[in-house]
């Protein structure tokens, strides 16, 4: 049967899948903000503070983005970034609490100049210079200088996570990321030469790879990706959401992992034994089958995420686990 996804002109098909948008999104405040906890590359489990940046799009269609869906048109204006950021920053200090770590996320790449003027920088890094480590996303293909001087401004250490999702090379290609495996491992080489930390994000069980195949190339991209550098691993459950996936589920070419193939991907890269393994814990209601054990599973991932130890698996009567 001939796929639904095509060879070419895949950006286009992407987005012409995709719902209208339902959220307006502006730059007069961030997306949101989040307190957690996290095991830093020491072991010490320190406080973590996200903030959700409220940038423009991402120049790249990636098939199973949905970030898209809480961001701009338009660029930001300089000084926007850093007053939101700011705003976070106020509402951690009333509430007592600044965290060890920072988490800059904005749904697409830092150093993406459409995404983060240049000139926010230097109040960015001051406003969140009680951090000892500050994380930020970035596409490969953007990690560069722009890397290098956020770093020197920055008064912690910085870190930098880039989506690989698979290490699969046909996989990946159809992923419509922009990048390759070399492309890939060049700007990481780049980062360990630079003395900035790395962090991978993984999809379990991207598109177009199925069952035992699809949990194998799990391991297999952890271990690519921890031989690229990386001190950690973040797994993703792969989602439907942006329309493409749908289409894709439908036509039999995605289908969605269970609650239990994060756990044991989660499992399987953690007994690599080659650095912090996390498996994203953010609304799980989707690959769960079961509510009675939904949430005991949920604990039982976050402190196997804070004490990068196993567990053994939560019982539960109603489903067995499934």
């Amino acid at each position: 049967m001939a796929s639904v996804y095509p060879t070419r002109d895949r950006s286009a098909w992407i987005l012409d899948q995709r719902p209208p948008r339902t959220r307006t999104v502006d730059t007069d405040a961030p997306v949101g903000g989040i307190l957690e906890r996290e095991a830093l590359a020491s072991g010490k489990v320190v406080s973590s503070g996200v903030i959700l940046i409220a940038n423009k799009e991402c120049p790249w269609r990636c098939l199973m983005c949905d970030l898209w869906k809480a961001t701009t048109a338009e660029s930001a204006p300089e000084g926007a970034v850093s007053r939101q950021v700011a705003q976070a920053v106020q509402g951690w200090s009333l509430a007592g609490v600044l965290p060890a770590q920072v988490k800059l996320y904005n749904s697409g790449s830092f150093f993406d100049p459409a995404a983060i003027p240049f000139a926010d920088y230097g109040p960015i890094a001051k406003l969140v210079s009680f951090a000892r480590n500050v994380v930020v996303e970035s596409h490969p293909l953007l990690v560069g200088q722009r890397t290098l001087a956020l770093r020197d401004l920055l008064t912690g250490s910085l870190e930098v996570a880039m989506g690989l999702e698979t290490a699969d090379p046909e996989t990946l290609a159809k992923l419509n990321k922009g990048f390759d495996l070399r492309q890939f491992a060049r700007s990481a080489d780049l980062l360990a030469r630079e003395g900035i930390a790395l962090r991978v994000f993984l999809l379990v069980h991207p598109p177009f790879l199925h069952g035992p195949q699809a949990q194998e190339w799990v391991v297999k991209s952890a271990q690519y990706a921890f031989g690229c550098g990386a001190s950690a691993v973040t797994l993703i459950p792969t989602r439907v959401g942006n329309g493409a996936m749908e289409r894709l589920r439908d036509a039999g070419e995605f289908q969605q992992p269970s609650l239990a193939e994060l756990e044991a991907a989660q499992k399987a890269v953690l007994a690599l034994g080659r650095g912090r393994v996390f498996a994203d814990t953010w609304d799980l209601e989707p690959f769960s089958s079961c509510p009675r054990c939904l949430a005991e599973r949920r604990d039982r991932l976050e402190r196997v995420n804070l004490a990068q130890n196993d567990e053994p698996p939560v019982q539960c009567f109603a489903c067995g686990g499934s």
